[in-house]
């Protein structure tokens, strides 16, 4: 393993959109319709989403590259509700989960939470993803429970998980 992680700024958004078409079909097929999935995509990976999300909301972008092949993304918020940096986004592509790649981007945003000053990440995550058992492995505890609406009669049936710096 030599993964290695990069910051994305807006020149990067299409990699970013490439590598979530890639991961959500997978990682959702068996939780979510494919409307859902559809309407999902669109709203949070959009060009227009994700620039917002860059240069309005603070969200910071990292990637984790094998040598030249990039393997998936991690975005987050640091002082998100004082003292958390909030995980937005995590997704390694389906053929290279479970060789540590993930680990790395949890490992990116704990660099970027201590440089903030932040001792807890947060995240949510869909309850019925098998990544909970991930997210466990390495800390995450569940906090919290949050049905959130996103609109056209679709909701986000999350845990809050927690793990401290």
């Amino acid at each position: 393993m030599n993964y290695t992680t990069q910051k994305i700024s807006i020149r990067g958004i299409a990699l970013i959109r490439d590598l979530a078409k890639r991961t959500w079909p997978s990682t959702f097929k068996d939780i979510l319709s494919p409307g859902q999935i559809e309407y999902m995509l669109n709203m949070m990976y959009s060009e227009e989403a994700l620039k917002k999300q860059i240069e309005v909301l603070g969200h910071r972008f990292f990637i984790a590259k094998e040598y030249d092949k990039v393997l998936g993304f991690i975005s987050c918020e640091e002082r998100y509700e004082g003292d958390k940096t909030k995980i937005h986004k995590l997704y390694v592509l389906p053929e290279t989960q479970g060789r540590g790649v993930g680990r790395v981007l949890i490992d990116c945003a704990k660099d970027v939470a201590r440089k903030a000053g932040d001792h807890i990440l947060s995240l949510n995550v869909n309850k019925y993803n098998p990544a909970i058992r991930f997210y466990e492995k390495i800390g995450f505890t569940t906090v919290a429970e949050e049905v959130i609406d996103i609109g056209k009669g679709y909701v986000m049936d999350d845990f809050v998980m927690e793990c401290q710096i």
